[in-house]
């Protein structure tokens, strides 16, 4: 049966899409997971993978054209399958065509691939799957649910807060009814295109379709086994030898992770407070905004003068959030897949100190050293194309354009948005840019182009007291520049020794594309530019 295949929502706001390549051609066998084209969004270029297997009957979206998300992309099924019916009705299906069809394509996804047989869905019933909200999420973890099951839900509400590898995202419905079923609680996880949530009219007998659901799919199987092992042998509570009464413990999730809002999460965080103490006043028992404000620490027995045994080992379990699950395996691939070298040196910076308190002076101007070593970097690398490359399998690609990812410390690991086109930029245009990215990512409001497309990496430390450090280089980039402090020290000047300040650099280089050499005289250029930063402005 010919399946129709819409235009995807790739992101959290895109509301159109456009094809920017197609990767398979009229006629061809797709295979499930095969990348059918690229689709522009509203914030980068993704590659669309195909749920389906058949042959590609139909393009409904040439390449360049555009179309709103939802409407007919294309149209797979088996070869020579007349698909004239469903064309007839032109670039989109009638209303009860597209219900038809999207229930197809449901059933078409959630099918096991060792069965023939589809999961039947109720009339009017559609299964709501765990989106894919980046470019490279696998999988998600409900952070909040912001509806409850009975609640009416309109198409473009907002159903849950989904944590990616990379953001904490709104995801809204694209369907209106009831909410009948929810497929995960919030700490819990799921791959994309697993069970989220049911959709239906109210009433609706849905017993079969979750249970349906899971078994077709081996890994959700296997999680609902986790879960349940994990509900009948709970965690045993801490004990405290203390005297002083403390609060009922906050409700936990299966895995761990507490019941607490949004807000609240933000605020316990700013305030330094381990939300396992915190006792939640909210629906069951759930920890909400005046839980935070009105917390106070117990009063330890240490401090009314009790004994408190020393030496008690005592430790906390972390799961490990999407954003640090994919820092890690994009840090492992590149720490054994690229050869690493490093270069060090360390420059006087006394004329670029001198440099920033004139360039403070001009009324309502701030600039940081970072934002003169990001310039810096930008002019050189224009001198250096070698160094601005990045590798891939096939190809070296030696970039014109400069585009530097500014490394950001949050609280879930280490985020990288980038400053485009940096060497056309004056110094306040660059401070302005990092300091808006760097609040973004603190945040969780990157979006994904905000943090793609960087030729090469700065990586400052300098601000928390490191004199010298070295980085892992941020794929496909060629290399990544390691900044540490400026330190007062004795140097030597004209053969006599005075008190100088200086900065030490490490660039950690890709010897597939840069050699030692080049790498050199890269430092080289940039000593210029940073040792005499007016030449920056010439």
């Amino acid at each position: 049966m010919a399946i129709v295949v819409n235009m995807p929502r790739l992101s959290d706001t895109m509301e159109e899409g456009t094809v920017a390549a197609w990767l398979k051609k009229v006629g061809d066998k797709i295979e499930e997971g095969d990348i059918l084209a690229e689709i522009e969004t509203d914030k980068a270029t993704m590659e669309f993978e195909s749920f389906n297997e058949g042959t590609l009957l139909h393009i409904g979206v040439q390449e360049g054209e555009t179309t709103k998300v939802d409407e007919l992309l294309a149209i797979i099924g088996d070869d020579g399958e007349d698909i004239s019916g469903i064309l007839s009705g032109g670039g989109s299906s009638a209303p009860a065509e597209a219900e038809e069809t999207k229930a197809e394509v449901t059933e078409t996804v959630e099918a096991d691939n060792s069965s023939s047989e589809a999961v039947e869905l109720p009339e009017g019933v559609i299964v709501v799957t765990m989106p894919r909200l980046s470019d490279t999420m696998e999988e998600g973890t409900v952070a909040t649910w912001l509806k409850k099951v009975g609640d009416v839900v309109e198409e473009g509400d907002i159903l849950a807060e989904i944590e990616t590898d990379k953001a904490t995202m709104e995801f809204e419905s694209f369907q209106s009814g009831t909410l009948l079923e929810i497929g995960l609680q919030e700490g819990e996880s799921a791959k994309v295109d697993e069970l989220l949530a049911i959709i239906g009219p109210a009433g609706t007998d849905i017993s079969g379709v979750s249970a349906n659901f899971s078994s077709s799919t081996p890994a959700k199987k296997e999680e609902a086994s986790k879960v349940e092992a994990k509900k009948e042998t709970p965690k045993a509570a801490p004990v405290v030898a203390s005297k002083t009464s403390a609060p009922a413990p906050t409700p936990v999730t299966a895995n761990g992770r507490v019941y607490v809002s949004p807000l609240a999460k933000k605020l316990a965080e700013e305030k330094g407070i381990n939300l396992i103490k915190v006792q939640g006043s909210g629906e069951n028992g759930r920890i909400i905004k005046r839980d935070i404000e009105n917390y106070e620490p117990a009063v330890s027995a240490a401090s009314v003068g009790k004994f408190v045994p020393s030496g008690q080992e005592d430790f906390d379990d972390v799961d490990n959030s999407q954003m640090r699950k994919a820092i890690a395996k994009a840090l492992t691939n590149s720490k054994f897949s690229a050869p690493h070298y490093y270069l060090s040196v360390e420059f006087d910076m006394e004329n670029a100190m001198a440099f920033r308190t004139q360039f403070n002076s001009i009324p309502d101007t701030k600039i940081s050293y970072n934002d003169i070593v990001v310039k810096a970097c930008a002019l050189a690398l224009k001198q250096h194309p070698q160094v601005n490359s990045q590798w891939f399998a096939d190809k070296m690609r030696l970039n014109n354009h400069v585009h530097i990812g500014v490394a950001v410390a949050v609280p879930d690991g280490l985020v990288v948005p980038v400053v485009r086109f940096a060497n056309e930029q004056t110094l306040p245009q660059i401070g302005a840019a990092v300091k808006e990215l760097a609040g973004k990512a603190r945040n969780k409001k990157l979006t994904p182009d905000e943090m793609q497309g960087s030729t090469f990496t700065v990586s400052n430390l300098g601000m928390f007291g490191i004199d010298t450090f070295t980085s892992i280089i941020n794929q496909p980039n060629s290399a990544i520049l390691s900044v540490g402090n400026i330190v007062e020290k004795p140097v030597v000047k004209n053969g006599q020794i005075v008190v100088g300040h200086t900065m030490k650099l490490s660039l950690a280089c890709d010897h597939r594309t840069v050699d030692g050499a080049t790498g050199a005289q890269f430092l080289q250029t940039l000593k210029g530019y940073i040792e005499n930063p007016v030449t920056m402005l010439v």
